[in-house]
């Protein structure tokens, strides 16, 4: 008892200068209410698109304003910082606030006084949601115990993202920074280039893998224990009750907001991993992921948005770890802006490479051979930045 006190105590000094700002995470379920509230006040239909003005328009630039935290917490305080049940019900909460806004949004919806522009700019912020909701179930599927789990395929089914559970833990984490896996973007690859191949190619890898578990059980992949197809069950059953409750109408906004949402997360995607490769070692297997394989960046406003997820480099080496107690580190690439920016950048190509590509090469000490590259781009990226002498 008395080594675990020891153990303990430099921990309980220590202070977290991001506890409080956690709960600003839950701003974004609770933007539907926002919305209805200002329209409400101001008479102003904009506010319909409140969540998309805040995710490609506010944050980005207060991201910029507020700049960087590079700040980690010390070792000895980890375990203790992970045990903290404060830090999971600050993602917790999301959840029926995540769906009380998406009922809510429905019945606005429906009821009939919105212009097409109102409805249009509300289930973009509906998406968003959705969308920022896919981080909270990242968050929560990573971890150990079965109700963290549950809690994320359900905060995955308003967007039939069900299988990205299966497909990321499984697949991505194994191939990250490979040019066989679909969720990490290839140099010369255009976001646009990279979202039908990671959509399509991450469905079927989590097809594949749970018909390759079942396999092993002695099953075939058309049964209950599939999940993949209980997440998607869980996504029809959703949709069939707000169907139920607001009529066919509500069904194009909801098909939607959930492709908005799935896109947000994978534009996501491509940022984090664009251009980085794991080489080979002398066994031909890939090397360890390192944190050099992940792009980072320490914008503190979009971490506390997104859980930390930016500080990527830790979140591959301990999957697990929870995300008050990710660190910064020196040697992963960081990116020139917190993903806010970035991905409004990744909309447009020409843009991103000009910015992304040199730093590719630089972090590749000028050999673009070493490079994720997309086959398609080889040879013209080869000829303009050829091989490191």
């Amino acid at each position: 008892m008395a080594a675990t006190s020891d153990a303990a105590r430099p921990a309980v000094t220590w202070h977290d200068p991001k506890r409080c700002l956690w709960l600003i995470g839950l701003v974004v379920p609770l933007l539907p209410f926002a919305s209805w509230g200002l329209v409400a006040g101001t008479g102003s239909g904009a506010f319909w698109w409140t969540g998309f003005v805040l995710l490609y328009g506010i944050i980005p630039v207060v991201d910029q304003l507020f700049g960087k935290d590079t700040g980690n917490p010390p070792d000895g305080a980890l375990a203790w910082l992970e045990q903290d049940r404060y830090y999971r019900w600050c993602i917790f909460l999301y959840l029926p606030a995540q769906y009380a806004g998406l009922v809510l949004g429905c019945w606005l919806i429906t009821r009939g006084d919105l212009s097409v522009a109102d409805r249009l700019g509300l289930t973009l912020t509906l998406g968003g949601v959705a969308g920022i909701g896919i981080n909270t179930a990242h968050e929560l599927g990573h971890k150990k115990e079965s109700v963290e789990r549950w809690l994320s395929r359900i905060a995955l089914a308003q967007t039939w993202y069900g299988h990205f559970f299966i497909e990321h833990n499984r697949g991505h984490h194994v191939r990250v920074a490979t040019p066989e896996d679909p969720a990490s973007a290839r140099l010369g690859e255009s976001f646009w280039r990279f979202l039908p191949r990671t959509v399509s190619g991450s469905l079927a890898s989590a097809w594949r893998l749970e018909k390759t578990r079942l396999a092993r059980l002695g099953k075939g992949p058309w049964t209950p224990r599939n999940d993949v197809l209980s997440a998607w069950a869980m996504s029809l059953v959703l949709f069939a009750a707000l169907t139920a409750a607001f009529g066919p109408g509500i069904l194009p906004y909801l098909v939607f907001q959930a492709v908005f949402g799935f896109c947000l997360l994978e534009v996501i995607n491509y940022t984090e991993h664009y251009g980085l490769l794991r080489g080979r070692t002398a066994s031909g297997r890939y090397e360890r992921c390192a944190p050099r394989h992940s792009w980072n960046s320490d914008n503190v406003t979009t971490n506390v948005f997104l859980y930390h997820l930016q500080r990527h480099s830790d979140h591959h080496a301990n999957p697990t770890r929870r995300y008050q107690a990710l660190r910064h580190f020196e040697e992963a690439p960081e990116l020139p802006a917190g993903y806010a920016g970035m991905i409004v950048l990744a909309y447009f190509p020409p843009l991103w490479r000009r910015v992304m590509d040199h730093r590719v090469i630089a972090h590749y000490d000028g050999d673009v051979t070493l490079a994720n590259i997309q086959p398609s781009k080889r040879e013209a990226l080869l000829a303009r930045y050829g091989r490191a002498v």
